[in-house]
């Protein structure tokens, strides 16, 4: 009976025991572990604190150098919107971010299928001739492209910056070939037995393997087209109902740079959709890799 309570005892003290070993020292002990991975956090969310707090002063406060706002100017996110023809500019970067993104998937994934899984000739050429276009700075051909689009009555507007997309990216065409290059071949043979053609093996086998890779070269597109701000200043500057949130964001910044609450309040608002973004991006991305089937 002696026995039985004592085990009893020792074993109800093992859960209090594990709490106390997990009291502060053990706090300590993990931080000393992740001191690096906590100092790159510190780095990389202290500027986004800043811009935060910083979209809660007064004109007059953000000049004074302090760091809580007093008072707390909610103010400024409603003024944001008033004062600025914010939902255009959400929705003219959501035209030119959407279908870039849309126009280069429907384009580059064939190239890169093509690429990586059926033998033609000067494979390696087209893929080489990909690379140096992908090296070549957009600076070097502005102008006579300007031209081109110029003669097509197309500047003024974002159009310039989305149709080129239906022609493939050579970035993502890299990206997803070497991607496709990851998928057995023997899932293709065995799709194209199955009387598959080409079309076929593409939409019902390759595609649904390559959802990370997708995934991926979708994010990187559409990050890269709603943060674009040389492309909507050559082509779209001279027509204030086509700036995107990236151009605006910098021409307002020009215009009201004393007001600096003002202008933090709308980068932090510029900010949230790209972190939604991400986030249901991220939960695909991890989603294909898990329903893909590809080994890594």
């Amino acid at each position: 009976m002696t026995v039985t309570a004592t085990r009893q005892m020792t074993a109800g003290d093992a859960p209090e025991r594990r709490r106390h070993a997990r009291g502060p020292r053990s706090m300590l002990m993990w931080i000393a572990e992740h001191t690096l991975l906590t100092a790159l956090a510190v780095v990389f969310i202290a500027p986004v604190v800043f811009v935060f707090l910083t979209s809660l002063m007064s004109s007059d406060q953000t000049l004074t150098g302090a760091l809580i706002p007093d008072p707390w100017r909610w103010e400024n996110y409603v003024d944001a919107f008033t004062s600025t023809p914010l939902i255009r500019w959400f929705g003219n970067s959501a035209l030119y971010a959407g279908l870039a993104t849309i126009f280069m998937l429907l384009s580059s994934v064939p190239a890169a299928y093509v690429l990586a899984k059926i033998r033609i000739r000067y494979a390696n050429a087209i893929f080489v001739a990909i690379i140096i276009a992908m090296l070549l700075p957009p600076q070097v051909t502005a102008v006579p492209v300007y031209i081109m689009w110029a003669q097509l009555d197309l500047t003024g507007t974002l159009w310039p910056l989305i149709l080129p997309n239906l022609l493939g990216d050579a970035f993502s065409i890299f990206l997803l070939r070497q991607f496709f290059l990851t998928i057995p071949t023997e899932y293709i043979d065995a799709a194209r037995m199955d009387g598959c053609n080409e079309w076929q093996v593409l939409a019902r086998v390759a595609v649904p393997m390559a959802k990370p890779g997708i995934a991926a070269a979708g994010i990187f597109l559409f990050f890269k087209a709603w943060n674009d701000y040389f492309g909507p200043l050559l082509y779209a500057s001279e027509d204030p109902s086509w700036w995107p949130v990236s151009y605006a964001l910098a021409t307002f910044r020009g215009t009201h740079g004393t007001d600096w609450g003002l202008t933090m309040a709308l980068t932090m608002l510029v900010m949230v959709p790209v972190v939604i973004v991400f986030f249901f991006a991220q939960r695909t991305f991890v989603e294909g890799i898990r329903l893909s089937g590809v080994k890594g």
